[in-house]
């Protein structure tokens, strides 16, 4: 059972099938839902300035996931499955029970298992530039084997950065690095800060963390690690809108000096891969946003307006065909 507890405004809390609370914004709107999911490390406050464009012709829904935002934890490692079933339930608690599910980065990825699991709830889905970190063969002109020891690098990377405790003091620094970052990418660094802020948790001996946790980090990475984005791809059997990101993102400090050669070929392995699939698959459309990872950020009104025209195409497509 589920339940959703209107808390102040727009913003509700949602309960989940095994008790953990779901943070929830309502953006209002009016005609076809749209559930708006975030990427890893990130929360809500990413869509801010998407959802009030596509509120104007549509029920908007944003959530912080599972170990994320204001959301809870769980006893339960994350998985995919899980995440699905929290989608389930926020839908549930709303009164949305058909909605375009629209994510962004891990929150891509989510969307597509949601279009597999849920078919009587998700007439159609966005993935905005969610591609994990693919597989060795997608490389291109890099060797296999090469690329698989520097994913393991990659991985480790990043489930040892995921949850690092820090002082409160340097809170500052902290803000300062992320909204230093999004003026680079000419994104409002109030935007930023909210988030940063919104991810904010105490590790209970008086230092800060940026959710999710450590535990939850390394389950994030073991779950994108293990999901075969394109077999899925294959599989789907209601549209589908995958965005790619084509310019690079700025360099991260920290990450080994190959990892740019490696996200390289990467990117033209996925421009490859994705072209032969919206070539080959009646249900999948490919679109390039002409933006860095963080396209929501940068680019909220295109990315509205992508959301909104492939929305209105695929859900009306889809009850046409009475399916």
């Amino acid at each position: 059972m589920t339940r959703s507890v209107r808390n102040a405004g727009r913003d509700l809390v949602c309960e989940a099938g095994d008790g953990v609370e779901l943070a929830v914004r309502d953006h209002g709107g009016a005609g076809t839902a749209v559930l708006l999911l975030h990427g890893a490390g990130r929360t809500l406050m990413d869509w801010e300035r998407v959802a009030p464009l596509l509120a104007a012709g549509h029920r908007v829904l944003a959530m912080d996931l599972r170990g994320h935002g204001r959301s809870g934890d769980g006893a339960v490692p994350w998985t995919f499955e899980v995440a699905v079933e929290d989608v389930r339930a926020v839908l549930t608690a709303c009164g949305t029970p058909r909605a375009v599910v629209v994510g962004h980065s891990l929150g891509g990825m989510v969307a597509v298992r949601c279009l597999e699991a849920l078919a009587d709830a998700v007439p159609a889905a966005v993935n905005l530039d969610g591609h994990g970190m693919g597989r060795p063969e997608q490389y291109v002109g890099l060797d296999p084997e090469w690329v698989r020891e520097r994913l393991a690098e990659a991985r480790q990377f990043a489930e040892e950065a995921g949850g690092r405790p820090f002082e409160a003091a340097a809170l500052a620094g902290v803000i300062g690095y992320q909204t230093g970052m999004a003026d680079e990418l000419g994104i409002p660094t109030d935007v930023m800060e909210a988030g940063v802020r919104r991810s904010l948790a105490e590790a209970g001996d008086g230092r800060l963390f940026l959710r999710p946790g450590r535990q939850q980090a390394r389950e994030l990475q073991e779950a994108m690690a293990g999901i075969d984005l394109f077999g899925r791809y294959r599989n789907v059997s209601r549209p589908l809108l995958i965005a790619r990101a084509l310019r690079p993102h700025p360099p991260v400090p920290g990450v080994p000096s190959w990892f740019d050669d490696l996200m390289a070929a990467y990117t033209e392995g996925l421009r490859r891969d994705l072209a032969e699939l919206a070539r080959t698959h009646p249900y999948v459309t490919v679109a390039g946003v002409d933006a860095t990872h963080a396209m929501v950020l940068e680019r909220p009104a295109e990315i509205a307006e992508l959301v909104a025209t492939f929305a209105a195409g695929a859900v009306n497509g889809y009850a046409g065909d009475g399916a």
